[in-house]
């Protein structure tokens, strides 16, 4: 069952980031200090076995999304929890009217969902992360919308 996520969920998220990512402490930094704007959680048995977030980037003026962590416990993956996650995600953001949404992650997972190389719409990153970084372009899509993004200390 996909949800909302709540105060009460944060322990949970954090052992699953902590699992699904193999102690990568950037993923472990990112879910305990960074406020989301968007947290889901996907339950299975009353256990919560997936999550996505969406929090706030800096760009000049803007203040794009970033969805990360996306994290699956293994015992779950390839059942489709992540896209039913992301979909949900993108959704919401779309919904509340944000132009884009950015992604640093495996560039084979993240196209189906749409999301493109973000330097060709002109999103640099902090640093080169090849094709790893990428964007999806939402309803309110501006191509005005560019620049280059600060991530938060968090990320590292």
């Amino acid at each position: 069952m996909l949800r909302s996520a709540q105060p009460d969920d944060h322990a949970a998220i954090v052992a699953l980031t902590d699992v699904a990512f193999e102690g990568s402490e950037e993923a472990l930094r990112v879910v305990r200090e960074l406020e989301p704007e968007i947290s889901l959680v996907y339950e299975d048995g009353g256990a919560i076995v997936g999550h996505v977030m969406l929090t706030r980037m800096e760009m000049g003026d803007h203040r794009p999304f970033q969805l990360s962590p996306l994290s699956v416990a293994p015992s779950h993956q390839n059942r489709g929890i992540g896209s039913e996650l992301t979909r949900e995600a993108l959704r919401l953001a779309d919904e509340a009217g944000e132009p884009l949404v950015l992604v640093l992650g495996h560039p084979t997972y993240y196209p189906r969902f749409g999301f493109e190389p973000a330097t060709a719409l002109g999103l640099e990153a902090p640093r080169d992360f090849g094709a790893a970084w990428m964007a999806v372009k939402l309803a309110a899509y501006d191509p005005a919308v560019r620049g280059r993004v600060v991530f938060p200390p968090a990320f590292g």
